[in-house]
């Protein structure tokens, strides 16, 4: 009997709420609207974050550390070396190119520069030594991995160094910077989060609050004839849940048109902020519209408090 009471009461609440939604139109409307805006802003962040992390992706990408070898060093002992070095944890990746293949794409690289090319034939041997191309999971690691290269591990197996160079030195400061560029993108992208999370819920908690105003007296009877505070609270949740929703799928449309055209004005490394949009549907449904709920619902919880007096 108390479970049947309870699901009465419950669908009770709904369609008070729903009842409360459309009998205000124009509060219902202008709080619908603010929240939609909200939502955009949040939604905007998130896409936003899309792109920094591609951006981000990118430079990773062209970030890397490259081992020459010494031309007397045999292949079996680079081979030995990439193989250690490709159990390091910090390594994403390890290519091996040989002196012939290194001497091959220099050739390419300078086939328009005939002097170079010339003084090259007069060499009459090749002066280039194989070289291993080491890319790490992530920029912060590779100080890691050049200290790992100058170890006693990079020995020959004759017990001399086969390396005679490493250029992480030469790229350290451009790895410092892409590291720090990442930790602040990082930092600024959770501040920017909490902020606007705390500003929506303020915004909304004030358009939400003049709906609950509008309603004061009845509910003030309803307190009086001995009504639970859950059985007041719940239509105006309910109502704030519905905000939430409507601005939800709002924004989502709206999403639409704003990345096809954005990504018709604007080409970043290939990346299309309308095909992740409708690649990452779904998730981004999730963020938007569990927002939007939390937000409604969490805004009329707080702002019915004072007229409960509780």
């Amino acid at each position: 009997m108390n479970i049947e009471n309870y699901k009465v009461k419950i669908k009770r609440i709904i369609k008070s709420g729903f009842y409360n939604f459309w009998r205000n139109g124009t509060v219902s409307l202008a709080s619908v609207l603010v929240m939609t805006i909200t939502l955009l802003a949040i939604g905007s962040i998130t896409l936003g974050g899309a792109v920094l992390d591609t951006a981000l992706s990118g430079l990773k990408d062209k970030i890397d550390i490259n081992v020459t070898f010494v031309t007397t060093a045999k292949t079996e002992d680079i081979l030995n070396i990439k193989q250690s070095l490709e159990s390091l944890p910090e390594v994403l990746l390890v290519s091996y190119t040989s002196r012939e293949e290194a001497l091959e794409d220099f050739k390419k690289r300078h086939e328009h520069d005939q002097t170079i090319l010339s003084a090259l034939n007069e060499l009459g041997e090749n002066p280039l030594g194989a070289v291993l191309n080491i890319k790490a999971r992530d920029p912060s690691q590779y100080q890691s991995v050049a200290e790992f290269l100058e170890s006693s591990d990079t020995l020959s197996s004759a017990g001399v160094s086969i390396i005679d160079r490493i250029n992480y030195f030469q790229n350290k400061t451009a790895i410092d910077r892409l590291t720090r560029i990442i930790a602040s993108a990082d930092a600024i992208g959770l501040i920017l989060t909490v902020i606007m999370a705390a500003v929506s819920m303020l915004i909304a908690f004030n358009t939400i609050r003049l709906t609950i105003y509008i309603a004061k007296d009845e509910i003030a009877v309803m307190r009086l004839v001995g009504a639970s505070t859950g059985y007041i609270q719940g239509p105006f949740v309910v109502v704030g849940i519905i905000y939430g929703i409507v601005a939800g799928a709002l924004t989502l449309f709206l999403f639409l048109p704003v990345t096809y055209y954005a990504a018709s004005v604007t080409s970043f490394s290939g990346f299309s902020i309308f095909s992740y949009y409708l690649r990452n549907f779904f998730e981004i449904f999730s963020i938007i519209i569990v927002s939007g709920v939390l937000i409604g619902a969490l805004s009329s919880a707080l702002a019915i408090r004072k007229y409960l007096k509780i």
